[in-house]
């Protein structure tokens, strides 16, 4: 018998279906808008204004306004639309993806080069993404 996995069971990871689309819609728009410096311009002049033009919920604006990188994740966003606000920001991809482990900018860059270990090639222990210890 092919049984399917249940995706969405995968600890600490938000599939990007259709219904997280559905929900993250809005949300991923503002981000795209980002692209345009006029946009961007008048983001950086009013946060809070400028988000008030897209239909985001209040957690999704929370999220945007404090940089909550998992969050907008988890509330629908796209790591590829939401990085262009890390990208407004001057904040690294490896910035983003620590912040997310509770990890440094320099120690997610080095777990990346190592492959997920330490310097003498142990697996790395601590919290993961969901602050459990490995």
């Amino acid at each position: 018998m092919n049984k399917t996995p249940d995706i969405h069971s995968i600890p600490g990871t938000f599939v990007f279906d259709k219904e997280h689309s559905r929900k993250g819609y809005h949300l991923n728009m503002f981000c795209m808008s980002l692209n345009d410096e006029a946009n961007r311009e008048a983001f950086r002049a009013d946060e809070k204004a400028y988000l008030d033009k897209f239909a985001l919920t209040a957690e999704q604006q929370w999220a945007v306004l404090g940089r909550e990188w998992l969050e907008l994740l988890r509330l629908g966003g796209n790591i590829y639309y939401t990085f262009k606000l890390a990208i407004f920001d001057r904040i690294s991809m490896q910035a983003v993806g620590g912040s997310m482990c509770g990890l440094t900018e320099d120690e997610f860059r080095e777990i990346m080069l190592t492959g997920g270990k330490d310097l003498q090639g142990n697996p790395r222990n601590g919290p993961n993404v969901l602050g459990d210890e490995k």
